[in-house]
C-alpha cells in the first residue's frame, strides 16, 4: 500500500476511535453499535471482567451497566500504535484513562490500554476485537483517594461479574 493511503487508512482508524470514546461518553447507543463488526468480542478478563461475544450483546451489557444518567463516564484514549495488515485488516494498541461514576460521589480513574484489531467493512473501518488491560485504577470522592489493588480489584470484580449475569 502506498504511503499517503496508508497513512489515510491510519487517520480513519482514529477518528473511529474518537466517535467510539464520545458515543460510549454521550450515551449514543445506536452510534456506538455501528462501530462493530456483527461479531465484535470484548475481553476483559485481564481487567476483572467478562468476555462478551457479539457487537448487540456487548452493546447491551455496557448500557445495563454504564447507561444510567447517574453513571457519568469520560473515555480518553491516546498514544496510538496502529498497524495495518491488509487492506482490510489492522491492529491498535491505545494508551487509555477513564473516568466512572461508581455511586453519588464515588468515583473510579482508571488507566490502561486497549488492544484491538480492526477490519474493512463495505468501505467502513470497524473494531472486531478489544482486550481492556488496566494499570491501574483508584477510587476516588470529594474527600479522599485509593488505589485499588489487583486483589481487591479481583474481588471486586468477582461481585460485579455475579451481579449483572
Amino acid at each position: 500500500m502506498e504511503q499517503a493511503a496508508a497513512l489515510l487508512e491510519i487517520d480513519a482508524i482514529k477518528q473511529l476511535k474518537a466517535r467510539y470514546c464520545r458515543y460510549l461518553d454521550t450515551k449514543d447507543w445506536e452510534a456506538w453499535r455501528r462501530l462493530f463488526t456483527d461479531d465484535f468480542v470484548s475481553d476483559t478478563a485481564q481487567a476483572g471482567g467478562p468476555v462478551i461475544i457479539g457487537a448487540d450483546e456487548f452493546v447491551a451489557f455496557i448500557r445495563t451497566t454504564l447507561g444510567k444518567p447517574s453513571r457519568p463516564t469520560v473515555h480518553q484514549v491516546h498514544a496510538p500504535e496502529i498497524t495495518l495488515t491488509s487492506t482490510t485488516t489492522a491492529t491498535g494498541v491505545w494508551a487509555l484513562n477513564d473516568v466512572v461514576r461508581l455511586a453519588p460521589g464515588l468515583n473510579l480513574n482508571g488507566y490502561g490500554h486497549y488492544h484491538e484489531t480492526y477490519e474493512k467493512v463495505d468501505g467502513q473501518w470497524r473494531i472486531k476485537t478489544s482486550t481492556l488491560t488496566r494499570l491501574r485504577e483508584d477510587l476516588f470522592t470529594p474527600f479522599f483517594s485509593l488505589r485499588i489493588s489487583g486483589r481487591l480489584r479481583a474481588a471486586g470484580a468477582r461481585l460485579m461479574n455475579r451481579r449483572f449475569r
